[in-house]
């Protein structure tokens, strides 16, 4: 029987040989390939597990590829990342561990997600939040975001700003200018002066900076967050969960 890493090598070489242009030096006669081909294809039936384990092998290496090149991302563009003029900040501004969330306000799981957010932000008093409007789920959501932004720059303090936020994220139905408008009155907001804003380079530069920064990590999808600090962080992608959150916002503060 030939052994499961022998196969995986002589698979490897033949996919390389496969794909490869032909020469006149080839290593190989058509009578020798034949019989390799004949040869990992019977272990392949009999052994269908080993194309399962080249794949888990596969993602795993593109996984550390995407690890590594966040991490270079987010030592590039820190100060972006973490202490951008555009940004939301909440909680602590000179937090030890900074968590920042990439969300849309249609996003389901960022709905879900956050609660957990708030959780964090309200029981720990070392922490800074920053959100970051990243509306990538349609025209609806990047209204929302134009809103969300002018909230943010006639609510310097941001109380109102969080209000606002957890109303619209937190509502049912889709999210658009009517509805994220409705909300900023509902708060208590200067509708007419966020609908001047809206129309601001302000408002066009935070989008536009949320989705730069996004492409350069590699996020495409909500919620997405970096926590750390500085040019130290960690890329989590997806609503993973208040436990997993604690332990990267914890993880942070032994490095």
């Amino acid at each position: 029987m030939i052994p499961r890493t022998f196969a995986l090598l002589v698979v490897s070489a033949l996919a390389l040989a496969a794909t490869a242009p032909a020469r006149a030096d080839d290593d190989f006669t058509p009578a020798q390939r034949g019989a390799i081909e004949k040869i990992i294809k019977d272990y392949l039936l009999e052994h269908p597990e080993v194309l399962q384990d080249a794949m888990n092998a596969l993602e795993k290496k593109q996984a550390a590829a995407e690890a590594e090149k966040a991490k270079t991302a987010i030592k590039e563009n820190s100060d972006r990342i973490f202490n951008s003029p555009y940004q939301v900040t909440l909680g602590n501004p000179q937090g030890d561990v900074t968590f920042v969330e990439f969300f849309d306000y249609n996003c389901g799981y960022c709905k879900r997600a956050m609660a957990d957010m708030f959780a964090l932000l309200d029981k720990d008093p070392k922490l800074k939040v920053v959100l970051k409007e990243f509306p990538v789920l349609g025209p609806g959501s990047v209204e929302a975001a134009r809103v969300a932004v002018a909230v943010r720059m006639q609510d310097k303090g941001g109380a109102k700003y969080r209000e606002f936020h957890q109303k619209l994220l937190g509502g049912r139905g889709q999210a658009d200018k009517a509805r994220a408008l409705a909300v900023a009155k509902e708060v208590g907001l200067d509708v007419a002066r966020i609908e001047k804003d809206m129309k601001s380079d302000e408002v066009t530069n935070t989008i536009n900076e949320s989705m730069k920064l996004a492409e350069a990590l590699g996020v495409n999808g909500t919620p997405s967050y970096v926590i750390g600090h500085g040019a130290d962080g960690d890329l989590v992608v997806g609503a993973v969960g208040l436990e997993a959150l604690n332990k990267k916002i914890d993880a942070s503060r032994t490095q």
